[in-house]
């Protein structure tokens, strides 16, 4: 394979990897402290939407990933209270969140900007840019390493390297850090915390509120960074395959990025070969390719949700006992 097209298919594979990433991180934090997050897909569209909107009043990146962040949150304090607070089905209430940001989404952007759901296309002032990276000239004629500098660990916006960052920090949480000691035990054995004398509720809500940020950043970066404006039902099923790659990575951030990356690569891959004859078979159907990432997160669900085994306590709500 071409060098070039290679370095630039690995580039766009960490550019559409990144959504699925936060949200993978998202997704194992709540899921760790016993919180099931189906709702990851409404949470980043929500965030999207609202981002893009102030991002085209105010022409202002940073504002608009405020505001992503903080609708985020917004929804995710919803699932905490009724999955933690009134005990309610926590999967249900997560298929209420996307439906409710889904549907809200389209009804609220028909009225502000009357254009069926859609935002006003945002010059570059109200979008995260890529960042050319300090010594690019320098190295870029270097033999190998200069292009790969240039070409793939360069040239990324900002929110590209919060979720490649995201992975460490969310590790370092979960495995070297007292919240993470106790969001693990609180996840597997709720009664040993709470005879502890350490709030269930309270670790479960500070996990949410994390989920919360990770897919405020994510919703951000697919309105403003990857994109120049919100579209209707724009997300399009990225919430669920980074919940498949986090069961996939079995709880974990490093195997949940692994599996971010692979469906992210299928889906550069995707791209390049759309219009692309094949030897022997002709040019692929387009709906084919674009069913790819898809297929890849039924098949690996099939495969490994039987032997992925989640915390003991996920998905059940914890009651006091008196």
């Amino acid at each position: 394979m071409d060098h070039d097209l290679l370095l630039h298919t690995l580039a766009a594979t960490l550019r559409l990897s990144t959504p699925l990433i936060l949200c993978a991180m998202a997704g194992l934090l709540s899921e760790r402290s016993g919180i099931v997050d189906i709702g990851l897909e409404g949470k980043m569209l929500a965030a999207a939407f609202a981002a893009a909107s102030v991002a085209v009043v105010t022409s202002s990146a940073w504002l608009a990933l405020i505001a992503g962040i903080l609708t985020a949150t917004v929804f995710a304090l919803i699932h905490g209270y009724a999955c933690i607070t009134q005990r309610g089905n926590q999967v249900v209430s997560g298929v209420a969140i996307n439906l409710l940001a889904s549907g809200l989404t389209i009804v609220l952007g028909s009225y502000w900007f009357q254009q069926g759901g859609q935002t006003p296309m945002l010059t570059n002032l109200g979008r995260f840019r890529p960042i050319e990276l300090p010594g690019v000239g320098l190295v870029s004629e270097v033999p190998i390493l200069g292009p790969i500098y240039r070409d793939l660990v360069s040239g990324h916006n900002l929110l590209v390297y919060l979720a490649l960052l995201s992975v460490p920090a969310t590790h370092w949480l979960v495995n070297r850090t007292r919240f993470g000691l106790r969001l693990r035990a609180v996840g597997e054995n709720p009664q040993a915390v709470d005879t502890a004398g350490i709030s269930v509720a309270w670790l479960r809500y500070r996990a949410v509120l994390l989920c919360g940020l990770l897919t405020g950043i994510a919703g951000t970066y697919v309105s403003i960074a990857a994109n120049a404006g919100f579209s209707r039902d724009m997300t399009a099923g990225q919430g669920f395959i980074a919940l498949a790659a986090m069961i996939f990575g079995k709880w974990r951030p490093y195997p949940a990025l692994g599996a971010c990356l692979l469906f992210g690569l299928l889906d550069a891959v995707s791209i390049r070969l759309q219009g692309v004859k094949l030897a022997g078979i002709g040019e692929v159907p387009v709906q084919l390719i674009q069913a790819l990432p898809y297929a890849l997160t039924v098949l690996l669900l099939a495969g490994f949700i039987g032997k992925a085994v989640a915390p003991k306590a996920s998905g059940i709500p914890y009651v006091k006992e008196h």
